[in-house]
C-alpha cells in the first residue's frame, strides 16, 4: 500500500526519477479508488449511469456506462498534479525530459510509444535527473512500512 501512496507523498516534486513499480503501483491505486467512488456514486444516486441491454435475433448484448459525477471529480483534480508528477519522474528514469509527455495527444501511436516509455526499465546508475532509486534504496523505507 506504501508503494501505491508514494506519489502522494511527493504531491508536486517533479524533480528525481520514479522506478516503474512506484509508477504502476499508483496507477493500479488509482484504477481501485476509481471502481470504488463508481460503486458509492452508483448507489448514492450521483453521476448518470446507462445501462443498455438489445437484442437482434440471436445476438444479445448488456452494459453499463457511469460518467462520473461530484465524487469522481474531486478525486481525478486531487490527484491530478501527483499523477504529471509521477508521470515526468518516471520518464526522468528512463533519461528523457518531460516533454516526452506531450506523446499523450497523438492519437493510438503516442499513447503506444508512451505506455512504451512507462514500462522500459529506468538507466542503471545516475543520470542527468538525479541518482538512480534503486541504488540509493528510494522508496524501499516506505515500502517497509518505516516512514
Amino acid at each position: 500500500m506504501n508503494w501505491m501512496t508514494l506519489p502522494l507523498k511527493r504531491y508536486a516534486q517533479f524533480s528525481g526519477r520514479a522506478r516503474p513499480k512506484e509508477y504502476w503501483m499508483y496507477a493500479l491505486f488509482l484504477f481501485l479508488c476509481m471502481i470504488a467512488i463508481s460503486i458509492v456514486e452508483t448507489i448514492l444516486g450521483l453521476g448518470n449511469t446507462r445501462e443498455w441491454a438489445y437484442r437482434s435475433g440471436w445476438n444479445m448484448a448488456a452494459g453499463a456506462h457511469h460518467e462520473g459525477g461530484p465524487l469522481f471529480g474531486l478525486f481525478a483534480l486531487g490527484t491530478f498534479i501527483p499523477s504529471i508528477a509521477v508521470a515526468v519522474r518516471r520518464l526522468h528514469d528512463t533519461d528523457r525530459s518531460a516533454w516526452w509527455l506531450l506523446l499523450a495527444f497523438l492519437p493510438v501511436v503516442g499513447w503506444i510509444w508512451l505506455f512504451v516509455l512507462m514500462v522500459m526499465g529506468g538507466t542503471r546508475g545516475p543520470n542527468r535527473f538525479g541518482p538512480d532509486p534503486v541504488e540509493a534504496g528510494e522508496g524501499a523505507a516506505d515500502a517497509r512500512g518505516y516512514d
